[in-house]
């Protein structure tokens, strides 16, 4: 609080300077909504062993403490900005974070496999309640280069969570502090979260938006329906050796698709407030971004969770060495964080562009190293692959929605917003099942651990430099500010 109040004593003292509403402290406290449903994301993946050894849990069933958690928040995102412009912004944000922080707790005492998936489906409805608000307060409350900055933040936090998210993990479960294991990976949001309430319940402004728009709970519904039905038997089929339901699930997700997309036309003709807007989809900037966001995400996810499998697989590495092999692609992201924002502003699409091609080069290099060295690797082996693979990662990551929403119509921005991180939680759940159920499918197989890891790094090599030209055509170079 102190140093909020400096800066705005600050910046009050400099003539014809107005002090932006949201100070140093309280927009930190905002990003947590960003930070904190990312970690709890990723933070998962390294302890996946331990949880499927303690719980008895299958692969299938490891694959959907991921998932579940994904499906909640991509279907409830749109659903949680809206609420949150009708009732208040601070409030849904409030009401968000406690239900996050309950959760938190209940997954870290959850005496089976079966409760521990019904907590993490309720922990990613909380989250969809929580981080809208982010991105909407701060287009409420900001302008300028302090909104520009801001939402250069916004990405750092989420790509900072997701690289941040495994060494904590592996940390946590190798520490085993008061014998707490893997639960403590759920158990270190506790305490953030409360700290976080306090924090927003004193700092934050309310804000609401000047129309509340209607909240699209069949759309909503129908979205879940068509998640559901693509991921359940994706992640199920394989270990259960592919029964028929899972196929029909699978023919089901066509209509389903079919039903949402109708419905979101009518809704919109009508005068309604769709769920995802077909206008707003009509929009070139959305659709390239849009593309770029389910290429990314899909096998960021994906790769995240064949990754902390494999190195504690064949390569017999402690959760803790398996953290510690993600600690360069960590230092890739936060040099993206640090310098970052300002190339943003300086480079925009162009920045993105650079980042898939230094991705590529990553993952070619840790595909070389799997098939070279495996099972025979350590995070040192790994170190020069994970670093650049997380630079260029960071690249794409970090400037993504910002780039994009700076080539959309401030009207729209809002919705845009919405739908790209919906489209985020989305990809990372179908990440974790596609990816998951290819890399498991080839691991059982005579191609190994070790070959079906490199599979994966050259698909995402190769969908890296496919996305190249498609990036180019994001025409904006300099992010306005």
């Amino acid at each position: 609080m102190q140093a909020e109040d400096m800066t705005d004593q600050l910046q009050a003292a400099r003539p014809g300077v107005k002090a932006p509403p949201l100070g140093p402290v309280a927009l930190t406290t905002l990003l947590f909504g960003a930070f904190l449903p990312m970690l709890s994301f990723f933070i998962i993946n390294v302890a996946l062993p331990a949880i499927g050894s303690d719980l008895h849990a299958s692969s299938g069933e490891l694959q959907l403490v991921v998932g579940s958690y994904g499906i909640a928040n991509a279907t409830l995102l749109v659903v949680g900005g809206r609420l949150g412009d009708g009732l208040g912004r601070k409030r849904l944000f409030l009401i968000g974070l406690t239900g996050f922080t309950i959760m938190s707790l209940i997954c870290a005492i959850a005496p089976t496999i079966g409760v521990l998936l019904a907590a993490r489906v309720v922990q990613g409805a909380t989250a969809a309640a929580m981080t809208p608000q982010v991105l909407a307060s701060i287009s409420a409350l900001l302008t300028g280069e302090h909104r520009a900055r801001a939402m250069a933040m916004f990405g750092v936090a989420g790509g900072a969570a997701s690289a941040l998210g495994q060494i904590l993990g592996g940390v946590l479960v190798e520490a085993n502090v008061f014998d707490l294991g893997w639960r403590a990976v759920f158990l270190v949001n506790v305490p953030i979260g409360v700290l976080a309430i306090a924090a927003a319940y004193r700092l934050l402004p309310e804000t609401k938006a000047d129309r509340a728009q209607r909240v699209d709970l069949v759309g909503a519904a129908l979205l879940a329906l068509a998640l559901v039905l693509l991921l359940l038997p994706l992640t199920e089929g394989r270990p259960l050796g592919w029964p028929l339901w899972t196929w029909i699930c699978l023919a089901a997700t066509v209509p389903a698709v079919a039903a949402l997309g109708l419905h979101q036309h009518r809704s919109e003709r009508t005068g309604g407030d769709p769920l995802i807007p077909p206008t707003v989809l009509r929009l070139r900037a959305m659709r390239i971004g849009l593309l770029l966001a389910v290429a990314f995400f899909t096998t960021f996810g994906g790769f995240m969770f064949v990754f902390a499998l494999a190195t504690q697989g064949e390569a017999h590495m402690s959760p803790l060495e398996g953290g510690l092999s993600l600690l360069p692609m960590a230092v890739g992201f936060l040099i993206t964080s640090v310098y970052g924002p300002r190339l943003q502003v300086r480079y925009g699409a162009g920045l993105i562009l650079r980042g898939w091609i230094i991705q590529a080069v990553g993952y070619a290099l840790l595909a070389v190293v799997a098939l070279t060295l495996w099972p025979h690797v350590d995070p040192w082996r790994l170190a020069i692959p994970m670093l650049i693979a997380g630079f260029g990662a960071g690249l794409v990551m970090v400037p993504l929605i910002g780039v994009v929403l700076s080539q959309v119509p401030p009207a729209q921005a809002g919705l845009g917003s919405g739908i790209l991180l919906t489209s985020q939680q989305t990809c990372l759940a179908l990440g974790a099942a596609t990816v998951g159920t290819a890399y498991l499918s080839l691991a059982g197989s005579s191609w190994g651990q070790g070959k079906a890891l490199a599979a994966v790094a050259l698909t995402i090599t190769a969908i890296s430099l496919l996305m190249t030209p498609i990036t180019h055509q994001l025409r904006s170079r300099r992010l306005p500010v």
